[in-house]
């Protein structure tokens, strides 16, 4: 049986891996590329026409939705640097010098013929087909083999389906609520016991640094949100995108209040210098009630990523379970902590401060509250396509997908409640 299990394992890798969708991007790169050169050696005169490939690859590494909306400023760019390129190598040729023009003129182009973001991309093809243009009647073959691969690189954006990166953008939520759970934990844990001023501002700068990890998280985001729309094989890709946003939303919030609880620590910790910052009553509540928390932000996170699933009910019903639990913990500490403001008169706004932030995390948790901003940001982002694409809007309740999407919201909705 082991060796069996030995043997199958190298299989199951490979099958992982075709499916990843970086393996996907560089598959579907090679093949642009490949297919675009063996169209330009049959057409072009040049002997090498790797102008083609070079094309290909810059079209296609982009998204369907960006290929729609960016790729012909993109294949603009290209074009416009080969143009400048061949105008150089007549004239000049490669030197030093006329590198260093040939970049200014670029640049310069690139602004004229307004391709905005890609305006670096003019430059980068006149100093790449400048490199292997050579003077006389052949560098006119730079425009076909450009036309030539914008033209595969299109047509594989179109018929070979990119990528879609939400997987990907799942575990990056995931990842970052696990990450809130270790500090909420070890946040709790030292509530629980004497936390030094020291030590409390070290959980602040952790709080803080979880800031670039959401930076990472929401670019994650972008990717996966580009790699939907208008993705055949995606169904329903607004409802994806809304989810994933959205869940992402609560858990910046979530960082951000447990930045300003690890504020409010480490003033406590300030004040009651060298006494604990809780009774020990009060410290042991406060340490199982951020553990609660804690346990029901990676299952939002699982919620949010499972979405439309199965297995997205029952990790609707264990958040809903483990809210239920924390808010229970959480009353026991507001009379605690309405105790200890009584007896340290001088500290009320500190515990205070402590119960609302709290409260605040777990309004952002609850289901209903995540219920209601879905909605609302389906009929913001609805609103928003039926101003910006009218048309577009009219041919999908025509063909039914918006009916689809309105149903699927309302099970959603009789699912949440």
């Amino acid at each position: 049986m082991r060796e069996v299990h030995e043997w199958s394992a190298p299989i199951t890798r490979i099958v992982r891996k075709r499916r990843d969708p970086v393996v996907v991007q560089t598959l579907r790169s090679a093949t642009a590329a490949t297919i675009a050169y063996v169209i330009a050696l049959r057409l072009s005169p040049e002997k090498a026409p790797l102008t083609a490939p070079l094309t290909a690859l810059l079209v296609v590494q982009v998204t369907l939705y960006a290929t729609l909306t960016n790729g012909f400023r993109r294949v603009n760019a290209v074009v416009t640097g080969v143009l400048v390129a061949i105008a150089f190598s007549l004239l000049v040729g490669l030197t030093w010098w006329s590198l260093a023009l040939l970049l200014v003129a670029s640049l310069a182009v690139g602004r004229l013929v307004r391709v905005e973001e890609y305006v670096p991309e003019v430059a980068i093809s006149a100093m790449l087909v400048l490199g292997v243009t050579t003077v006389g009647n052949t560098a006119w073959a730079r425009v076909l083999e450009t036309l030539i691969g914008a033209t595969v690189g299109l047509a594989c954006n179109l018929l070979l389906a990119p990528p879609v990166w939400v997987e990907e953008a799942g575990e990056s939520i995931d990842g970052l609520a696990r990450r809130l759970r270790q500090l909420m934990l070890r946040m709790g844990e030292e509530a629980a016991g004497g936390t030094p001023v020291d030590r409390a501002e070290e959980r602040l700068y952790e709080a803080r640094r979880l800031d670039h990890d959401i930076v990472e998280v929401d670019a994650a985001l972008r990717q996966a949100e580009d790699s939907l729309r208008l993705n055949p094989r995606v169904r329903e890709g607004l409802l994806h995108r809304v989810v994933l946003r959205t869940g992402l939303d609560t858990l910046e919030i979530c960082t951000v209040v447990l930045r300003v609880l690890a504020r409010t620590f480490t003033d406590l910790a300030k004040e009651r210098v060298p006494e604990p910052l809780f009774d020990t009553e009060t410290g042991a509540v406060l340490d199982q009630l951020l553990s609660e928390i804690a346990d029901a932000v990676v299952s939002f996170a699982v919620l949010v990523t499972t979405h439309l699933s199965e297995s997205a009910e029952s990790a609707e019903e264990r958040l809903a379970a483990e809210l239920r639990t924390a808010a229970g913990t959480r009353d026991k500490l507001a009379l605690l902590l309405r105790e200890e403001a009584d007896r340290e008169t001088r500290h009320w706004q500190l515990f205070g401060a402590v119960l609302t932030e709290v409260n605040r995390i777990l309004d952002e948790l609850d289901t209903e509250h995540r219920t209601r901003r879905l909605f609302e940001e389906l009929d913001r982002v609805s609103r928003e396509q039926r101003a910006r694409m009218p048309r577009l809007t009219r041919l999908r309740e025509r063909l039914g997908v918006q009916e689809q999407l309105w149903r699927n919201r309302a099970g959603f909705d009789g699912r949440s409640h």
